[in-house]
C-alpha cells in the first residue's frame, strides 16, 4: 500500500473508475449478446430493436471514454452487417 497521500487517493480514484468502466462494458456486452441471440433466433424485428439499443449503449460508452471510437465503430458495423444479412 502507498504511503503518500496523493498515491492513496490515486488508488481509490482508479478503483472507482475501473468499477464504473467494468459496469458500462458489461452492459454493452449484454446488449450485443441480445442482438446476436435475436439473429440466431431469426427474429428480424427483435434483432433490429436490439441493434438500436446496443448501438446506443456503445455510443454512450464511447462518449464516456470507455471504448475508443474506432472500436465502437467496428462493433456497430459488424452488428449492423449481421442484422442486414438476415433476409
Amino acid at each position: 500500500m502507498a504511503n503518500i497521500k496523493s498515491a492513496k487517493k490515486r488508488i481509490l480514484v482508479n478503483k472507482t473508475k475501473a468499477d464504473r468502466n467494468k459496469s458500462i462494458k458489461s452492459g454493452v456486452k449484454t446488449a450485443i449478446k441480445k442482438v446476436y441471440a435475436a439473429i440466431e433466433a431469426k427474429d428480424k424485428a427483435a434483432a433490429q430493436s436490439a441493434l438500436l439499443a446496443a448501438t446506443s449503449a456503445i455510443d454512450k460508452a464511447t462518449k464516456k471514454g470507455v471504448y475508443h471510437k474506432n472500436t465502437s465503430a467496428r462493433k456497430v458495423s459488424r452488428m449492423t452487417l449481421a442484422v442486414n444479412k438476415m433476409a
